[in-house]
């Protein structure tokens, strides 16, 4: 039989924990080490999925395979390279990294260590979308509407790369079209960065999509509905549910499709193992991340730039 594929976790807040706990359930990989600046939190999450503890990412070095690097995104670069540079191979939790030029210096280091990098866009999983893609022709107008509570937690960057990304990257996979016009607003409120904001996208060949991002509603809320000729989509991301209403005659009939519902996360990190133990193409490659980062970026020049209009 193969060895197990050794994998560490650095960076194990709310989301590395549970990749450390998905990891160390999964047949034929072994949980090596888990890092964390924080040591005592290090430390529990490693009674828990009975690992050892790493002080310092660099120390996983000749002990894994592969890590998955939860991190705020401020250090996805500096130790995602340090990584790839001893040839490990690397989940990398979205957004890729803070700038274009971070994701291409990842990107290249991958591309000449020939080692797997996935990026973390978990919503590519979610067995909804997977159901939803099959009666996808050619979107027209798509909304988007992503809430949530304030997370204390990723507020480093504004809730376009915290939250919106996961968005941009799939309606990037669902139009396949150049972008052509970005409008956006949004406002701090409890960060200093965005905590709200609204972006419209319009696409050559004239699909529109309307996305609306906040990390301060009371309510969870995670759906988006895509319209295209006779038909439209309505997709709950978090139930995992897909209604799809067509036009028949001078009637609209709603059917609710059958999902084979499943844990997003789990299968995100299932394709990974997968990926580097057959050296294929991830789900979700590091180009993929750089262009739903792109998108982010511009959305976010936008929404600065209105409101220095608004205020100048």
């Amino acid at each position: 039989m193969a060895q197990p594929l050794r994998v560490g976790v650095v960076g194990v807040g709310h989301l590395g924990s549970r990749h450390a706990q998905i990891y160390a359930s999964m047949p034929g990989v072994r949980l090596a080490a888990v890092c964390d600046i924080d040591a005592k939190r290090a430390r529990a999450v490693a009674r828990t999925v009975g690992c050892r503890v790493v002080p310092d990412a660099l120390d996983l070095d000749g002990q894994v395979d592969a890590v998955s690097l939860a991190v705020p995104t401020s250090l996805h670069a500096k130790l995602g390279l340090s990584l790839l540079r001893r040839g490990v191979h690397l989940l990398i939790e979205k957004p890729i990294a803070t700038t274009l030029a971070e994701a291409d210096a990842l990107i290249r280091e991958a591309r000449h260590r020939r080692v797997i990098l996935q990026v973390g866009h978990v919503e590519r999983f979610n067995a909804a979308i997977r159901e939803a893609q099959r009666y996808l022709t050619h979107p027209r107008f798509i909304e988007v509407h992503r809430l949530s509570p304030y997370p204390f937690r990723g507020t480093d960057v504004s809730v376009i790369l915290d939250v919106m990304i996961h968005d941009l990257d799939l309606i990037l996979l669902l139009v396949r079209a150049r972008v052509s016009r970005i409008d956006a607003v949004g406002v701090p409120v409890l960060s200093r960065s965005e905590d709200i904001a609204n972006a419209r996208v319009q696409f050559a060949g004239g699909c529109i999509a309307n996305l609306t991002a906040s990390r301060i509603s009371d309510e969870p809320t995670r759906r988006i509905r895509v319209f295209q000729e006779d038909s439209y989509l309505s997709i709950d991301y978090k139930a995992q549910t897909v209604e799809l209403a067509t036009k028949r005659g001078r009637a609209i009939r709603r059917v609710h499709l059958p999902v084979n519902q499943r844990p997003p996360l789990q299968d995100e990190l299932s394709a990974f193992v997968r990926a580097v133990r057959t050296g294929s193409r991830p789900l979700v490659t590091g180009e993929e991340g750089r262009a739903a980062l792109a998108l982010a970026l511009r959305i976010e020049r936008a929404m600065r730039l209105t409101r220095h209009r608004r205020h100048g």
